[in-house]
């Protein structure tokens, strides 16, 4: 069993929080179904899930900010814990380039499903393991757009002022001046 909100910032944008099972053995997670996880965009059309990823990070790495217009993601931290920001950049929406952030950990077992055209990123607070299931084939860094993740337009609330950061994100640039 699931339980979903939407988000009050970003349209589109849902979190999710699944029924967790915990005895002295573990814990059991659902984490996926068909049923309990039917999408759709905003045009009626169906989200299908094609592609399942999982990312390593280090305690101190931050990836991201990064996007497309085409991809949808399912994301969940599996093991450790990380601040994991959404950037609205659709320029139609009401909300353009407006964040909202969330703490996703190995015990909460949060997800959230990321609508095409936001960015999104995620700083490891403990090492962690960061899973996501894209709507659309991953096809380059070369076919996505990336936002530096401490612009200063967005003024996004991290909880580090100098992360380890892959070149791509270190060089990525401001965005320009509102109209």
């Amino acid at each position: 069993m699931v339980t979903f909100r939407e988000s009050a910032i970003i349209p589109d944008l849902k979190i999710f929080e699944p029924s967790i099972f915990r005895d002295h053995r573990g814990e059991y997670v659902e984490t996926f179904n068909r049923d309990d996880y039917r999408f759709t965009r905003p045009d009626g059309t169906t989200i299908e899930f094609v592609e399942d990823d999982i990312s390593r990070s280090h305690t101190g790495v931050l990836r991201g900010l990064h996007g497309d217009d085409r991809t949808w993601k399912l994301v969940q931290c599996l093991h450790g814990a990380i601040h994991f920001v959404v950037v609205d950049m659709r320029i139609d929406s009401p909300a353009y380039r407006r964040w909202q952030a969330f703490h996703l950990d190995d015990q909460n077992r949060h997800q959230v499903l990321v609508p095409a055209g936001c960015g999104n990123g995620h700083y490891a607070i403990r090492t962690c393991l960061f899973s996501y299931k894209q709507s659309e084939r991953y096809s380059g860094a070369a076919n996505q757009f990336t936002v530096r993740w401490n612009d200063p337009s967005l003024a996004i609330e991290w909880p580090v002022d100098d992360p380890t950061l892959s070149e791509r994100d270190r060089s990525a640039p401001d965005l320009p001046p509102l109209p």
